[in-house]
């Protein structure tokens, strides 16, 4: 008998009979524990839960917070993750090419795909408003997504999806200024620079189909860095024409990654960021306070996932 763990999120339209219909389905005699989140805990003491009773599989039911809380239990142990995506971004599960149509389609794709084992990131914030250390799967980061995410009215994104995001977008872009920052980059000299955005991702994939990180692998066991440094419309339409042609259609057809003057791309297994003024910051695509100074990892392999 396989025991499964589900972990919904009960906002979201995943209904507890149709998790279990597309399981049994799969596997008939299949032990299926549900646990359901709170306002207080989006899913950590439910996937834990399931680790201990034994579970082989346990599957997040909702958005990109429900499936970074059961990582973050997950990573670590013999069970492996499997993803029912039913957010607005569903990051790590366009990333892992899991299927965002149908609860069913997204089951028969976790109980059918072999296991594999992926890295996660962390962050360790020393200056900001939750300091600590905090996990991510796909990526972190400040500047244009995390102030996009900060200007986003979460009433037009419950009814109209990622198309809040694009409203909030030229008020994230007006808001937005440079900010003076020192990084070092695993055990290089610490480089000064003026940016715009900082991503730090190991998955490269956002909504849409955009790769803002071409690079990006979720096993490769390094981080994928992105700093925009772009002032003023010259720069900007620079970088959307990098973005979207040199690093998106051009790398298709099999080009290599391009940086430029005001778009830099870097990976590591280690770095650290000081900032000169505090700055929104976003995990995994949900807003996250501001931070001044953090130090983000890598940590190979750890996550086993189902897909």
């Amino acid at each position: 008998m396989t025991k499964i763990g589900v972990v919904r999120n009960p906002v979201k339209l995943a209904s507890e009979e149709e998790v279990r219909a597309a399981i049994l389905q799969s596997i008939p005699d299949a032990d299926i524990r549900f646990s359901t989140t709170t306002e207080d805990d989006p899913g950590r003491a439910m996937a834990q839960d399931a680790v201990d009773a034994g579970c082989e599989l346990i599957l997040a039911a909702g958005g990109d917070g429900t499936v970074r809380a059961v990582a973050a239990v997950v990573a670590g142990t013999d069970s492996a993750l499997g993803i029912l995506p039913h957010g607005t971004g569903n990051l790590l599960a366009r990333n892992l090419g899991v299927p965002l149509d149908s609860t069913q389609a997204a089951v028969a794709h976790a109980l059918a795909a072999e296991p594999r084992r992926i890295d996660v990131g962390t962050i360790e914030i020393t200056d900001g408003d939750d300091p600590g250390e905090h996990m991510f799967v796909v990526m972190a980061g400040l500047g244009l997504d995390a102030r996009m995410l900060e200007e986003t009215d979460d009433e037009l994104k419950a009814k109209a999806g990622w198309l809040a995001y694009v409203k909030a977008l030229g008020a994230a872009a007006a808001g937005t200024e440079l900010v003076r920052a020192s990084l070092s980059l695993d055990d290089e000299p610490e480089d000064r620079a003026q940016l715009h955005t900082l991503l730090i991702g190991n998955c490269g994939m956002i909504q849409g189909g955009i790769t803002l990180l071409p690079d990006a692998a979720p096993d490769d066991g390094v981080l994928d860095l992105l700093l925009v440094s772009a002032d003023g419309v010259a720069d900007w339409f620079e970088t959307v024409r990098t973005l979207v042609w040199d690093n998106g259609l051009r790398r298709l057809l099999g080009g290599e990654t391009m940086s430029t003057d005001v778009m830099r791309h870097a990976s590591g297994r280690r770095v650290r960021v000081e900032l000169e003024e505090a700055q929104p910051f976003q995990i995994d695509g949900e807003q996250h306070g501001t931070v001044r100074a953090f130090t983000a990892a890598i940590r190979p392999g750890v996550l086993l996932v189902r897909a």
